[in-house]
């Protein structure tokens, strides 16, 4: 009995032991976990993130690299030196652009800050790969290396194309193949001299002019009739027997206590749904709209990135769509033929454009193609990536279908008569103010069985100055096939 009771009591004394360890057992397995949360975070740093890191254009410590390293050149994807640093006799470096305003947003600037790919690349063009022994030679005889050199997607002759054919027009172009996410041309007017940027900069800091900004990328505007493109897709979506819509236009309409009239109030008579796409009759979509859910519709928008993030790694400004089944429906009549509040990018709708052509697969747009060294082997090379799936490959095909009628019949006839390649695409006119003045639009895609290219096209004010959207996009078409 008594032996029975020492043991309760060496027991009990460990329970209370036991209870003690309880805090010091907590925080050495708190300590413990934070430990190992820590190493792991060091370790993918040092293996996974520590590169882009570095590399990030916001990394001011990357400007510590000019003091060894002479930055490189951005060639084209055709070989065309677009920027490069020029050396005098006594070490001083100038910033060179041989097509000044040609690629001024594309190729940006590096002085008084930087843009465009000077910014976005500036790690890689500062980062030498040089032959080691020139390297070391370089070091012991207090010498520069030479940096890498970036190879772009851009096409020369594209953009050479497509900046003539915008000619003096405010406005922006982008053309990229859909299938891998190149960027093949970006244009921005009103355009400037990189090899002038103080002066540039100096200039626009007193007056209104914009010529800095990229209006292919941060340019926001009213989507207009290209949006109808989103329309007719919800419409398709929610009304399986499509085929059978059948309106009766009489070139003006009451919606939701709204009016719409169509172009120049045109009267296009009985049209179908591809009638309706092909003639970009407004009263016809502003007679659809009044039956779609607006809340798909809102959800449609946001697969296509509205309200979004690009998978663009540029400086740009993201679109902005609005309309849900809350919102007041007097909008609607004029937010399904993209008025309203809706903005979109250049980029943007090129973007949605490519989704489109390449079976409904987005693959994300990319503008630096490879990393050589200034001996010209490959350092780095930047391989297409897919976004994901946007829609279905039946979904795509059916509205290249009815995009083929804008070409064939429709209001881009005229300009694609006579082309030796099909293309399927949709005109655009955006009012952007109370006086009705308006910007043209063209968005497109060419070779519809096997798409090659798509291009966008926005002319600013076109209304006034009598410029086509679509007339420029025929000539960058033109271009990439001859």
């Amino acid at each position: 009995m008594k032996k029975y009771s020492q043991g309760s009591r060496e027991a009990q004394e460990k329970q209370k032991n036991d209870k003690k360890n309880v805090p010091v057992l907590v925080i050495t397995y708190f300590v413990i976990f934070i430990f190992i949360g820590m190493m792991v975070h060091l370790v993918k740093y040092v293996v996974i993130d520590a590169d882009s890191d570095i590399a990030n254009s916001y990394n001011k410590r990357q400007n510590l690299y000019a003091e060894t390293v002479i930055k490189g050149q951005i060639i084209s994807d055709d070989g065309v030196v677009l920027a490069e640093t020029k050396t005098d006799d006594d070490g001083n470096e100038t910033r060179v652009y041989p097509y000044s305003n040609m690629f001024a947003h594309a190729v940006g600037y590096d002085s008084n800050g930087q843009a465009g790919l000077e910014m976005v690349s500036n790690y890689f063009l500062l980062t030498s790969n040089q032959n080691i022994l020139y390297r070391i030679y370089h070091a012991l005889s207090d010498k520069k290396d030479m940096g890498n050199n970036v190879i772009t997607t851009l096409d020369y002759d594209l953009q050479s194309t497509a900046y003539n054919a915008l000619g003096d027009n405010d406005g922006a172009v982008v053309a990229i193949e859909p299938s891998t996410g190149k960027i093949k041309a970006m244009v921005s007017k009103p355009d400037f001299d990189p090899n002038q940027i103080s002066s540039v900069i100096e200039e626009t800091a007193n007056s209104d002019s914009s010529c800095l900004l990229n209006r292919a990328t941060q340019g926001m505007y009213p989507p207009g009739s290209t949006f109808k493109i989103l329309t007719t897709l919800e419409y398709i979506r929610e009304n399986p027997n499509y085929k059978s819509y059948s309106y009766e236009c009489e070139g003006d309409g009451i919606f939701n206590s709204v009016s719409i009239h169509c172009y120049n109030h045109k009267v296009h008579g009985t049209v179908s749904l591809e009638d309706s796409l092909a003639y970009s009759c407004n009263t016809s979509f502003s007679n659809i709209g009044t039956k779609l859910d607006m809340d798909a519709l809102n959800k449609l928008c946001g697969d296509f990135l509205y309200n979004k993030e690009l998978p663009y790694d540029g400086y740009y400004k993201k679109s902005s769509y609005t309309m849900t089944s809350k919102t007041d429906k007097s909008l609607i009549p004029q937010t399904v033929i993209g008025q309203g509040e809706t903005l979109i990018t250049p980029l943007h709708n090129a973007i949605i454009m490519c989704a489109i052509a390449n079976g409904g697969v987005l693959m994300k747009p990319y503008m630096m193609d490879r990393i050589e060294n200034c001996d010209g082997s490959v350092v780095k090379k930047f391989s297409k990536d897919s976004y994901g799936r946007i829609i279905s490959s039946a979904e795509a095909q059916t509205l290249t279908e009815l995009m083929m009628s804008v070409t064939e019949y429709g209001t881009a006839s005229d300009y694609f008569s006579g082309a030796e390649y099909t293309v399927a695409g949709k005109t655009g006119t955006a009012e952007f103010n109370e006086n009705k003045d308006s910007h043209s639009w063209f968005i497109g895609f060419s070779n519809v069985n096997n798409p090659d290219l798509v291009v966008c096209v926005l002319i600013e004010n076109a209304s006034n100055t009598g410029a086509s959207a679509t007339s420029i996009a025929r000539k960058i078409f033109d271009a990439y096939y001859n």
